[in-house]
């Protein structure tokens, strides 16, 4: 039993293992120290990753790459003596290479001495470097840096510090495409408020385990629960070991399906996850995805696979025995309720695969699995449960059409997030709420029973239940509760799904505050006003952004502060509108071509601000220079105030 339950954990941890992000295991900050006015040392300061090492600069030929620093412009400066470091290096045998090999852990600063030869110097270089742990590698590194100064410099130069909660983006080397307001500035990523990666992971897992929990109340699946447990009660001869095998078959249940979320993200890999997000022909086959997958619901059609992929499954679960054998039945269990499960999975899928994260998708199963997994557990753990369990009936055939009729809402989002990408203006927000009007209208009817599907058959209950009752007045609840959203409501509720209230006409709920969507021509407008500027970092594809602005910036005391206070500049980082002539820049050692909008403000916020999420907010003056900030998600109205006034003060 021992052996059986290890080899089950030992699969499951190593599923989970695969979708680990790409990690960084080194972070550096570089900066030049003068000494007097004319010594001077560039300082490399390395802080490495606890359980990591990064090799010394002196290896023997065949092993990992040395640390080595290369000095690609030296104007007005020449170097004085070799490269030193702080500590001495660990000399060990590293098995990954089976060689006695050099090493720094923790961290180690580097020094390179240089003099002044002219009035004003100019300093580029390159940090190339290796990193392992005891089970992996990183992928041979570089980090750039370059600093400018003069002779009588007695002043740090600082150059960009990358913190452990941002993507490292290393040192950008190119002409900035608008003049010294997009000069970087030194900025404090991720500490004043929460991180919006860890919470939107919470929010998948939690979404696809009520996923899971909806997916055990269809007919595929909820008839089968009984005669899964009662089958383990009397084949196994006693109650522990019907316990025993009812954990086995839910664990079994969860490594199928977290292997599924894995193989979304082997096919696509983190970087396409995160470029579809806003890709237009991505959502829309999600939107028609979702749409076939609400039809299949309404008993327009059953998506199932080949009955001959259960059969041979099911045939490998009665010929092997023990472990194997509980976990084909499993395999059987997930091919066989797909025509339910199918659609519920596919749209928690394509829901996570939209977030742009690597490991979303995985997460997102293992919620599912969970939930998926539980009653099996303990049914058999407390199978006197069983004879309480509600019988199959027509109610299982009403939660199919309910999740059809969720699937055909959350459908229009994607379609939405292609609209305002491309700027097609076929869905804005007064046509969006109309369609959710009619969509959820007919839900609270049906739910009712005013009218019924051909496939609900003569089984449907004649009558209407309580809990189906109070489900149709929470529908019409619903339904009521949008109807002022077409005359200008803001809806808070729903402002993580509806598209922004500046896509709508018609609205008498008051003027919508004025935003700059170019960056320069705001700073043009803070100058001529004496104003600071707001800066929004944002995109259409952005949940969480849509979240800040109905749950905070949307709130009348926050959105009153900002229309009299500050000039606000709105850049959307997937906007997908061409820019009027390529840019070319070069990042991180290789050229790269900004051709659209978005392009080109996903740039300024990495290369300024050294950050690649949003929300992301920050107040600069009209020079470009940080007042305040930067300010991520986090929906405390009150916080966002003190990071305004601050920015207010700082301007004063």
């Amino acid at each position: 039993m021992k052996r059986q339950y290890s080899i089950l954990l030992i699969l499951l941890l190593a599923t989970l293992s695969l979708s680990a992000q790409i990690v960084t295991p080194v972070k550096w900050k570089t900066s030049v120290k003068m000494n007097d006015d004319k010594h001077g040392v560039v300082v490399m300061q390395a802080k490495i990753d606890n359980g990591w090492h990064m090799y010394a600069t002196e290896l023997p030929d065949g092993g990992p790459v040395a640390t080595s620093v290369e000095w690609s412009t030296l104007n007005g400066v020449k170097l004085d003596g070799k490269l030193t470091w702080d500590n001495k290096p660990v000399e060990k045998h590293d098995k990954s290479f089976d060689m006695t090999l050099k090493w720094w852990e923790k961290k180690v600063t580097l020094s390179q001495g240089f003099v002044v030869t002219g009035e004003e110097y100019e300093i580029k270089g390159t940090i190339r470097y290796m990193a392992c742990d005891d089970q992996q590698c990183s992928a041979p590194e570089t980090e750039q840096m370059s600093f400018k100064g003069k002779a009588d410099a007695l002043a740090d130069t600082a150059n960009t510090a990358l913190d452990s909660a941002t993507v490292s983006l290393g040192t950008t080397q190119t002409t900035n495409p608008a003049g010294d307001t997009w000069a970087p500035v030194k900025v404090d990523n991720g500490v004043e408020t929460g991180q919006t990666g860890s919470s939107s992971l919470w929010l998948i897992f939690i979404a696809c385990f009520g996923g899971g929990l909806l997916a055990l109340l269809t007919p595929c699946v909820w008839p089968i629960i009984p005669m899964t447990v009662s089958f383990f009660l009397k084949k196994s001869g006693s109650r522990a070991k019907s316990i025993k095998n009812a954990v086995i078959y839910g664990l079994s249940i969860i490594i199928i399906y977290v292997a599924l979320g894995l193989v979304v993200t082997a096919i696509f890999g983190p970087s396409m996850l995160n470029a579809i997000a806003t890709n237009a022909v991505c959502n829309i086959i999600f939107f028609a995805l979702l749409v076939v997958f609400a039809l299949s619901f309404f008993g327009a059609f059953e998506i199932k696979l080949p009955e001959s992929w259960s059969n041979k499954i099911d045939s490998k679960a009665e010929q092997t025995t023990g472990l194997l054998s509980i976990f084909f039945m499993a395999f059987t269990l997930a091919i066989v309720s797909f025509s339910c499960t199918g659609p519920i999975i596919g749209t928690l899928l394509v829901e996570a695969a939209s977030q742009g994260s690597g490991i979303a998708p995985a997460v997102g199963m293992l919620g599912f699995a969970i939930a998926l997994a539980i009653p099996f557990t303990i049914f058999a753990l407390f199978p006197s449960m069983l004879k309480k369990m509600p019988k199959s009936g027509g109610w299982m055939n009403t939660v199919k059409v309910l999740l059809g009729f969720i699937e055909l809402a959350l459908s229009l989002k994607f379609l939405s997030v292609a609209d305002l990408a491309y700027g097609w203006h076929i869905l804005d927000r007064e046509v969006f709420l109309a369609l959710w009007i009619a969509i959820f209208l007919m839900l609270g009817l049906y739910l009712l029973g005013i009218f019924r599907f051909s496939s609900d058959g003569e089984s449907s209950q004649p009558g209407v239940g309580v809990t189906r009752a109070m489900l149709g007045l929470v529908a019409l609840a619903f339904t009521a509760y949008l109807i002022p959203g077409l005359w200008g409501a803001p809806l808070r509720a729903t402002s993580a799904f509806v598209p922004p209230l500046y896509t709508q006409d018609f609205n008498l709920y008051g003027e919508e505050l004025v935003e700059w969507d170019d960056f320069d021509k705001g700073l043009e407008a803070a100058e001529r006003s004496g104003k600071p500027v707001f800066v929004d970092f944002s995109g259409y594809g952005c949940v969480n952004c849509r979240k800040m602005d109905g749950a905070v910036l949307d709130v009348d005391e926050v959105k009153t502060l900002i229309s009299k206070e500050f000039v606000t500049v709105k850049l959307m980082v997937d906007d997908k509108a061409p820019l009027e002539k390529v840019i070319t820049v070069e990042e991180n050692g290789k050229s790269r071509e900004l051709t659209t909008k978005g392009d080109l403000w996903s740039y300024l916020q990495r290369h300024k601000f050294n950050a690649n999420s949003q929300p992301y907010y920050v107040v600069l003056n009209s020079k470009g220079e940080l007042l305040s900030g930067p300010f991520t998600y986090d929906e405390n109205v009150e916080a966002f105030k003190d990071f305004l006034n601050k920015g207010l003060n700082n301007a004063k």
